[in-house]
């Protein structure tokens, strides 16, 4: 299933740091990593990223992967200079009080819901 960002911000209770104008993104899946190159390597267009990395590399890895935001959690804030870079990459950064493992699971269970309606649903 997929979800719009904005919602998912909503339903998982995260802060909006920069993107406000960028919400209406669709979030496929999710990916959980801090090492840049395996982000790279490994994550989807239309996924939302969560990991912990505050720098501003993050912002140009996630636009290269055409990601729908990223997610920094455990309470961590962005740098400035990350805002920035974000901003002009339109890519939304949120932020979450859960960790990585916590947040995952509740995004898991959020786009799995609707797959698991749709099997049950008759043809």
């Amino acid at each position: 299933m997929t979800m719009l960002l904005k919602d998912l911000i909503s339903k998982l209770e995260l802060n909006v740091f920069c993107g406000k104008g960028e919400l209406d993104r669709p979030v496929s899946g999710g990916y959980c990593g801090d090492l840049l190159s395996d982000v790279m390597a490994n994550a989807s267009a239309g996924f939302i990223w969560i990991t912990v990395q505050m720098h501003p590399n993050i912002a140009a890895v996630a636009s290269l992967k055409e990601l729908s935001g990223i997610v920094l959690v455990n309470d961590r804030q962005p740098q400035p200079e990350t805002i920035e870079k974000a901003e002009s990459e339109k890519i939304p950064i949120l932020g979450s009080k859960l960790s990585s493992y916590e947040l995952a699971v509740q995004l898991h269970k959020l786009l799995s819901a609707g797959e698991s309606h749709a099997e049950a649903s008759p043809s």
